[in-house]
Order: structure tokens, then C-alpha cells, then sequence
């Protein structure tokens, strides 16, 4: 008797720009929020002068890399396959499918990518990945093709493979288009700005943002009802959020309204820092485990830090917000926690670089947060 065929499962392999138990934005069926910028790519494209670099910037998780991909699969297919006013491609066309598996001819990603040895993502995007590109576009494509290179994200590139970035865009060959993705386009070079057209988008509303985390959930095979946040706690989600898909769904996900209660509370005591709090707090968050609760601890700690900046300098906020920035920041200490937020955030990006102490990090943080309240 035949033995039934063994078949081995690949391991599917994680990606920086994807959420634990939800698909790749690229799979995204739908983009929310964006219709302006899906309009003005369509029409230059149509256009026939279509421009060789676009950067798409905007806040993390607004839909950045969803666009990417949608006019990746648009440019992509076949011409019969495009939607003319629409960046809508079907999913089951050979263009979209191949896309969706970073598989089509046609496509390069450049990203960072994971280390399966360290089992991590570095913290940068190193000149090799960058340098794949004198192969992807020396090859003889079909007459009338296009290729698409996406750099997702432009801001994690090196120093060198930024400058080797730098020597592709100078020098674009014919029907290429680059798409870099950035939400801090103020860390690319200028010689890179120079060169491309910005595209900034918007953090979305609250119809797009329900939208987009509804898709999201659909699409990670939750139940949507039982999966999305409920109602009463939807409207903090949603504030804390920022009009980012990615954020609301992380926050939902890591329970991310007890942690950010629990920020709350170590700020509401200093100048005193409750150490046993902190410690606590820096065990819990210190392993590879929570690597996505320790990134979420931060993008929450740091946008609570600017919304007491702002709170204080412009009266902006809520006013527990409002109130806390005049107990610990004051006109006097305004400049003192305006220097703290550019420290505590270079302090962080050094510790991810060097892979430091998670805890040591988090201790540190809130002793300049006690000595920024105490000065």
C-alpha cells in the first residue's frame, strides 16, 4: 500500500510591519481614509509622465504600506486588469497573487529582514539589502513592463545604503517607479527628498479608522464581534490611537489600556517615582516574549510625554492632561520636558541598535522623568 505523501509546512517567517495573529498590509483588501492620494496616483499614472519616485509618509499604521502594495499590484497587472479611476486590482488575478507572496518578477521589497539565528529584525537596513537592486533592475524585463521597488521603511536605511539608495534614484531606468515608505521623513537624506514627490497622509478618521480595524480583524479569521474592541472601550481606543489602524489594534490586543493606565498612574506620582511600580513593570516587559507590549509601552509613554508638552504649551489636551502638565512641567520646566522627550527617544532607538537592557532602560527613563519634575 502507498504512503500518503508527507507535506511539510513552511515556516512563515515574521515581518517588521506586521502584527502578531493579523495578515501583512499588503493584504489588505480595501484602503480607508486615502482617497485622495489613490486618485493622485491613478492620474499619474494614467497621465503617461508618471514620476520615477514617490515617498508616502505619514504616522505609523495609517495606511502607508497598504498604498504601497495597492498601486504596486495596479502598476503591475495587466492593463485589461486596471480599474481606470480606481487603484482596485482583483485579489485572484496572477499580478495581485504573485505581489501578495513577494513573488511577482516585477517586484522588490526592500526591508529589514528577519535574523532567524538572533531571531530579531536589525535595527537598520543594511547596504546589502539595498545593493540587491543592481540585479532587480539589470535584468531584461518583457517590452512595456514596469517594476516596482518598495522601501519599507526609507527611514531605517543606513547611512550607506541610503547613498546607494541615492545612486538608483539619480539615474531611474525607464517604467520604474520607487515607492518609499516613511514616517519620519526627516531623517532621509535631502538628496533623497529631492528626488522624489512627497506624498503625506493623513491620520485617519473615525468612519475610516472603524473601517480599517474592522477589515483588519476580518482578515485575521476573529470573529469580527467578538474580536473588536466594545463600545465603551472604543472611544479611548480610538483617542489614544491617533488615527492609526496599527495603534488601535495593538493597544487592543496587548491590553493596551491597562498598561496605559498604568503609565498613567507612575507619572501621576512624582516627582516621586514609585520603584517597586517600575520594577515590576520593567520584568514584565524585559524579554523577547513582549517585544511588541515593550514597543507599545513606549510609543505610549512618549505620546503621553508630548501630550503634557503640548498640554502645558499650547493648553491643548484633556484636563487631567492639562492639570498634570501644570503639577509637573509648569512655565518653568517647559524647555527641561521638551530636551527630556528628544533624550528619552534617542536613549530608546540606541537601546534597540545595541540590543540593551530593556529593564535598565526603562529604569533609567523614569529616573529623568522624577529629576525633569523635580528641577
Amino acid at each position: 500500500m502507498a504512503r500518503a505523501p508527507v507535506v511539510q509546512e513552511i515556516e512563515e517567517l515574521p515581518e517588521a510591519d506586521r502584527l502578531d495573529g493579523f495578515p501583512h498590509p499588503r493584504s489588505a483588501r480595501h484602503l480607508y481614509g486615502h482617497e485622495g492620494a489613490e486618485e493622485m496616483l491613478e492620474a499619474a499614472f494614467a497621465s503617461g509622465r508618471m514620476h520615477h519616485g514617490w515617498l508616502i509618509a505619514g504616522a505609523d499604521g495609517i495606511g502607508k504600506a497598504t498604498l504601497a502594495y495597492r498601486f504596486a499590484r495596479y502598476v503591475l497587472a495587466d492593463p485589461t486588469e486596471r480599474t481606470p479611476g480606481s487603484l482596485d486590482v482583483d485579489p485572484e488575478t496572477r499580478a495581485a497573487r504573485q505581489v501578495l507572496a513577494l513573488s511577482h518578477p516585477g517586484l522588490l521589497v526592500i526591508r529589514r529582514g528577519w535574523d532567524p539565528k538572533g531571531k530579531r529584525f536589525p535595527a537598520t537596513i543594511p547596504v546589502d539589502e539595498v545593493r540587491r537592486l543592481k540585479s532587480f533592475l539589470g535584468r531584461t524585463s518583457e517590452e512595456g513592463a514596469w517594476r516596482v521597488v518598495i522601501v519599507d521603511r526609507a527611514d531605517e536605511l543606513n547611512i550607506a545604503a541610503a547613498n546607494a539608495l541615492l545612486k538608483s534614484l539619480e539615474e531611474p531606468p525607464a517604467r520604474t517607479i520607487f515607492l518609499l515608505i516613511s514616517s519620519a521623513p526627516g531623517r532621509l537624506l535631502v538628496t533623497i527628498r529631492s528626488r522624489v514627490r512627497t506624498l503625506d497622509l493623513a491620520p485617519l478618521g473615525d468612519e475610516a479608522l472603524k473601517r480599517a480595524v474592522t477589515q483588519a480583524f476580518a482578515a485575521s479569521g476573529e470573529e469580527v464581534g467578538s474580536g473588536m474592541p466594545s463600545p465603551s472601550e472604543w472611544e479611548r481606543l480610538a483617542r489614544l490611537s491617533g488615527g492609526s489602524a496599527r495603534r488601535l489594534i495593538a493597544l487592543h490586543a496587548a491590553k493596551g489600556l491597562a498598561l496605559y493606565d498604568r503609565i498613567a498612574s507612575l507619572l501621576d506620582t512624582l516627582p516621586k517615582v514609585d520603584w517597586g511600580a517600575v520594577h515590576t513593570l520593567g520584568d514584565e516587559l524585559a524579554g523577547q516574549a513582549a517585544d511588541q507590549r515593550f514597543v507599545l509601552f513606549f510609543e505610549l509613554l512618549m505620546d503621553t510625554v508630548a501630550r503634557l508638552v503640548a498640554a502645558e504649551a499650547r493648553g491643548e489636551g484633556t484636563p487631567e492632561e492639562r492639570a498634570l502638565a501644570a503639577r509637573l512641567i509648569g512655565p518653568a520646566r517647559l524647555a527641561t520636558w521638551a530636551g527630556l522627550w528628544e533624550r528619552v527617544a534617542a536613549a530608546r532607538a540606541e537601546a534597540a541598535a545595541l540590543n540593551l537592557d530593556r529593564k535598565a532602560l526603562i529604569l533609567d527613563v523614569f529616573s529623568r522623568l522624577g529629576a525633569a519634575a523635580r528641577s
